[in-house]
This record gives structure tokens, C-alpha cells and sequence, in this order.
């Protein structure tokens, strides 16, 4: 869990170190951004090559290898002099949690039973989410008193305690024969569903998402202050959303997906309907930072269930199309904002989510008809008399009843 919150927190925290970086390393507050887009491209990009290449190598050794990429990344970033620098060590984080989350899941759900996976995957996102709640506010206070330097260096510390604890605990096994190795019900069907579903929900996320702060100033009135507290508001409802879902996820799987995703399209077309409101707009806030993390960690619950080969890829796949639709979304956002207002974003990014929607609700239907041709095919069989393609023995005739003797008839004469 530590390690879920150190990377989490070393990609966000940029956010809210821009313009101290900015002025540290005299740039512009645009070159600092690409700090965080780069880094989500470069997620996206080398999540599943990265897992392919390194899916023989035992997990203990990956993931103390990709905690010591942290840890030196981190180093070299709070040590950086120059903006190359500091993109450099940017990337070689990025590209350690591209491997870092697809390798993890497996690891981590494949020490419990299989009853109570779905919540050691909603203890990893709650791990994450804290990075947003706590990790990037306490850096960004951390680095207004101290320098920015001083928590990128926080997090090569981390990091260590990280390594260390994985390189003294965990087993050494052979990546194939791990218990969380293969999904529990391969479904190929299922996995491009919620792949497609997932990548829709990020992009329309962050077409709104990108512009909060934008949308809560300029179109529901409230001053810088409440703007910054209402945003403190988000990441404690993202939290509260991420530790309600995980209780639920081994019981509903997929119900659990398509709630979140409906409650996120809720949120984002309830702010551009009723945002001027200032009590509407706390409400759909609310809903809108319920929903987002529990979107992430429905998918990659779902992928280690539906996962047609091995998990790690899967999960790998499903983070790279995640931030894909993460850095489509912010793209998109941007485009539609000069042409509509901010409100305009927050109606593409609730249509996509709907879209997200309409496809879950879609695969739902077609598994449906599937089991239901299924069941007709199996009772057809049966009453042919043939079930599952084996010849059946034929039914045995019935003997002919044997004709009941007559009255019997004396042979002789009477005495």
C-alpha cells in the first residue's frame, strides 16, 4: 500500500508544485504541465510492452527493481539543476509505474482467497486515492516552505522503505504459477467491453475534470478560497467512494462498474444543467469525485475476473487505455473550450460517460442472450436425447407382456 501512494503521489504532485518549478528552473508554467502529461502518455504507451518483455522475470525481483527506479528517478529529479533534467527523471518514473500497477494487482490479490480479492484491490486504490487527499497537499505545503526539491526527495525515502519491505516479504515465484496468474472466468468479450468502457468514462472525466477549478469560479461564483476547499471536498468524496466500493466488489463485480459509471455521468451532466446553483453544483461535485475512483478500480477488479490470458497483461492493458482516454479527454476538453464555455466540457465529458454506459449496459444484454441460447441449446440436447455431443444409449423396448394363462382344463375323467 505504501508503494501504491508513493507512486501516486509522485505522479500528481507536480499539480501543485507548477509554479515553483516554474520559477526555480525559469520555464514557463506550460513546460512544467508536460511533467504530468508526458508522464501519463508514457504510462499509456509502455504499460503493455513493458509487462511482455519482463512477463518471465519472478515479481519480487520486477518490483524491487521498478521501487529502486523510483527511488533514483526521485533522487535525480530533487537534485535537478536544469528543466531536461528533471523531464528525464520524469519519464523513468512513468515508465516504472507503467510496469508497477500491472505487476502489483496480481501480486497483491494472489496472497488472499479468492472470496476477499475485490477488497485487497479496493485497499490498493484507497492507498492510491490518499495520494490525491493527503500526498499531494502535504508535498505542496512541504515544498511552499522548503523548496520544491524537498518532497521529490520525500519520495525516494519512501520508496526505499517500499524496497525494502517487498525485498525482505515477498516470495520468489515463478510469474506463471502465481494464484492470481489468469483471470478466474476468461471472458474475451467481457474484457473488450469493459476496456471500451472504461477508456469512454476517463475521457469524458477529464474533459471536465481538467477545468474544476475554471467551472467553479467562473460559472458557479465561488471566490479562489472556497474553490481550493471545494476541491479538498473532491478528493475525500473520491476517497469515501473508493473504500464503499471495495466492500462491495466480491459480492457485485460488474453491477459495482456500471453504478460508478452511471454515477459519474450523473455528476458531470447534473454540473452543466444546474452548476450555477451553488448547492446543486457541491451536490454533483460530490457525485462526480464519488464516482471517479471507483471507475479505475472497478476496471482492474473486473480485468483480474474476465482477463482472457494473463492478468498482468490484461491490467497492463487496462491502465494504458485508461490514461490514453485520461490524455484524450484533457485534449478534447481543451478544443471545446475555446469554441463553448467552460460548461461545454462538462456536457462532452457527461456524453461520453453515457456512452461508457450504453456500453456496459449493452454487453450486459448480449451475455444475457448468450446464457439464454445456451440454456435452449442444453434443454434442445436433452430431448434429442444427446447433451453435450455424446451418444446417448437408446431407450431399451419394452418386453412384450407375456398373455396370463387360461383356466385350467382336467385331462382325464372324472373319478
Amino acid at each position: 500500500m505504501l508503494a501504491a501512494f508513493t507512486f501516486n503521489t509522485a505522479e500528481n504532485l507536480p499539480i501543485g508544485l507548477l509554479e515553483l518549478i516554474s520559477e526555480s528552473l525559469r520555464v514557463p508554467v506550460s513546460a512544467v504541465g508536460l511533467l504530468v502529461t508526458g508522464y501519463g502518455l508514457t504510462v499509456a504507451v509502455a504499460s503493455v510492452p513493458l509487462v511482455h518483455v519482463m512477463r518471465a522475470v519472478p515479481r519480487r525481483h520486477v518490483l524491487t527493481g521498478l521501487l529502486a527506479a523510483l527511488v533514483v528517478s526521485s533522487l535525480v529529479a530533487a537534485l535537478a539543476t536544469a528543466y531536461w533534467l528533471l523531464l528525464v527523471a520524469r519519464l523513468l518514473t512513468a515508465l516504472a509505474q507503467a510496469l508497477f500497477w500491472a505487476v502489483m494487482g496480481p501480486v497483491a490479490v494472489g496472497l488472499f482467497a479468492p472470496e476477499v480479492r475485490g477488497r485487497v484491490v479496493g485497499a490498493l486504490s484507497i492507498a492510491g486515492s490518499f495520494a490525491l487527499v493527503l500526498g499531494v497537499p502535504a508535498g505542496t505545503w512541504l515544498g511552499q516552505q522548503n523548496g520544491w526539491p524537498v518532497p521529490v526527495a520525500m519520495l525516494a525515502a519512501l520508496g526505499l522503505v517500499s524496497l525494502m519491505a517487498i525485498a525482505v516479504l515477498l516470495p520468489t515465484s515463478r510469474p506463471d504459477e502465481e494464484p492470481a496468474a489468469y483471470g478466474t472466468s476468461p471472458d474475451a468479450r467481457r474484457f473488450g467491453i469493459v476496456l471500451a468502457a472504461g477508456t469512454l468514462s476517463a475521457a469524458g472525466a477529464f474533459a471536465g475534470y481538467t477545468y474544476i477549478a475554471k467551472f467553479l469560479g467562473d460559472v458557479s461564483g465561488f471566490p479562489p478560497n472556497t474553490v481550493t476547499a471545494l476541491l479538498v471536498g473532491f478528493g475525500v468524496a473520491c476517497l469515501a467512494g473508493v473504500s464503499i466500493t471495495g466492500t462491495l466488489l466480491d459480492r457485485f463485480p460488474y453491477s459495482a462498474l456500471t453504478t460508478a459509471v452511471a454515477t459519474q455521468a450523473v455528476g458531470m451532466l447534473g454540473l452543466y444543467a444546474a452548476g450555477t446553483d451553488t448547492v446543486a453544483a457541491v451536490v454533483f461535485l460530490v457525485l462526480m469525485g464519488g464516482a471517479l475512483g471507483p471507475v479505475f478500480m472497478t476496471t482492474q477488479n473486473a480485468m483480474l475476473l474476465c482477463a482472457p490470458g494473463r492478468t498482468d497483461i490484461a491490467l497492463a492493458a487496462n491502465s494504458g487505455f485508461y490514461n490514453a482516454g485520461i490524455a484524450a479527454g484533457a485534449a478534447l476538453g481543451g478544443l471545446i473550450l475555446p469554441l463553448a464555455d467552460v460548461r461545454g466540457t462538462f456536457l462532452t465529458g457527461g456524453l461520453l460517460t453515457l456512452g461508457a454506459c450504453a456500453v456496459l449496459l449493452g454487453g450486459r444484454l448480449l451475455s444475457r442472450r448468450a446464457q439464454k441460447q445456451e440454456k435452449e441449446g442444453e434443454w434442445r440436447r436433452r430431448r434429442s436425447g444427446c447433451s453435450l455431443g455424446r451418444r446417448c444409449p437408446r431407450r431399451r423396448s419394452r418386453p412384450p407382456a407375456r398373455p396370463r394363462p387360461g383356466p385350467r382344463e382336467n385331462s382325464g375323467p372324472h373319478a
